[in-house]
């Protein structure tokens, strides 16, 4: 079954913010601390994963992906702190 997940990448605690969807999280995250994808984290220095959640059907993820990024900045801020109150890069986490 093929796995798909809503993510929020960071330049910093209380940083500039990401929100994202992908299929193969270890690959999208790995592109943009490369540099690999030109656009909005690119150009801001948004390379840190301090969130991300999995979902198991593509629509699900797209719109899930939607309403955060329709949210105000403090509730992006209190979802990521629920889960990762340092705001520590987990793309170590993922990769193992």
């Amino acid at each position: 079954m093929k796995q798909y997940y809503v993510y929020i990448l960071a330049s910093q605690k209380n940083g500039t913010l990401y929100v994202g969807v992908t299929s193969d999280l270890v690959k999208r995250v790995y592109e943009h601390k490369q540099n690999l994808a030109d656009g909005f984290s690119k150009k801001y220095s948004v390379y840190d994963l301090v969130y991300y959640e999995q979902h198991n059907e593509v629509d699900e993820a797209i719109l899930r992906e939607k309403q955060i990024k329709k949210w105000n900045r403090k509730w992006k801020i209190r979802l990521i702190e629920e889960k990762n109150l340092g705001w520590s890069d987990l793309y170590d986490e993922i990769i193992q």
